[in-house]
């Protein structure tokens, strides 16, 4: 199966609800209350797994012989990857640090993206190895703690022709040099010789669906309240959009660095956790799914 045979259908739904009343300059300015998005949800869409239920990981696709309209146009799709994980080495895909977030930050991401884009999406959250021959039946991908990343030669394959055959990953929660080395080292393996380069605020994705005119630093939970520092270390103060381009000037990787937009997604519904950041984790994800989808 191509890797747009998923993007077609989706693509006329974003770009439909983009040309409607979600997508006017004005609508793309107010702020999104997602604490009260994710309180209306239904509990199912709210990621209240047990830890038993998040260790269980699986490629979540309905069955087979679904009837037809039972699959979904799109599929938020979570990267699993080698790499050192909070709890020791986690190779083979086990559930380390890929699964930050995992699986309530998802969920939550879902349930706002769904009302703010208006597309037909699956609820709940699909984790897939980068080294499964299923990984091109899905157009993005979403990869977060890469700082910690060590892809076998299996994985730096498998997502090479991902890449190379259209995809786009969508990079997440990272901070500093050191983590930034570790995620240049493992880059740099699946698609060597190509420039890392910082997206200016004029490039598309960051008026996809959204009007982005800052690059915020998203705090992870705790963070950015009270006096504490948005960073996390002291090299990590200034948050970056980085992307890396094919020969023909498509993007293929998006690199939020220095900024943690799946802590935005799994708290947004905290009183605590500051509603200027929710918002903005959530109108660049929204834009990032957009722009990826329609280019």
């Amino acid at each position: 199966m191509g890797i747009f045979s998923r993007a077609r259908p989706l693509y006329a739904v974003l770009i439909a609800a983009a040309s409607g009343a979600c997508g006017s300059e004005q609508h793309a300015r107010e702020p999104v209350d997602t604490g009260l998005l994710i309180q209306q949800a239904p509990p199912s869409a709210r990621g209240r797994l047990s830890r038993q239920d998040a260790d269980d990981v699986q490629l979540r696709l309905p069955p087979s012989d679904e009837p037809p309209g039972g699959r979904h146009a799109f599929y938020w799709t979570r990267a699993i990857y080698s790499g050192y994980g909070r709890r020791g080495w986690w190779g083979g895909g086990g559930r380390g640090s890929w699964a930050t977030d995992f699986p309530k930050g998802d969920r939550q991401f879902l349930v706002v993206l769904k009302r703010l884009v208006r597309i037909d999406a699956y609820d709940f959250e699909n984790a897939i190895s980068l080294s499964d021959p299923n990984l091109r039946r899905f157009p993005l991908i979403y990869a977060v703690e890469v700082g910690r990343m060590d892809l076998t030669d299996e994985e730096v394959t498998g997502l090479r022709g991902f890449l190379n055959a259209g995809g786009m990953l969508l990079v997440d929660d990272f901070w500093g040099g050191r983590e930034w080395a570790q995620f240049e080292y493992n880059i740099r393996r699946v698609l060597p010789g190509r420039p890392i380069v910082e997206l200016p605020l004029d490039h598309p994705l960051f008026s996809a669906y959204y009007d982005i005119d800052e690059i915020k630093q998203v705090p992870a939970q705790g963070r950015g309240v009270g006096g504490i520092p948005t960073w996390e270390r002291p090299d990590a103060q200034v948050p970056h959009v980085r992307g890396i381009f094919d020969d023909d000037g498509n993007l293929m990787v998006v690199i939020n660095f220095n900024t943690d937009l799946g802590d935005a997604w799994e708290w947004a519904e905290s009183p605590y956790y500051p509603l200027e950041y929710s918002t903005y984790a959530f109108e660049i994800g929204a834009n990032m799914i957009v722009y990826g989808m329609s280019h």
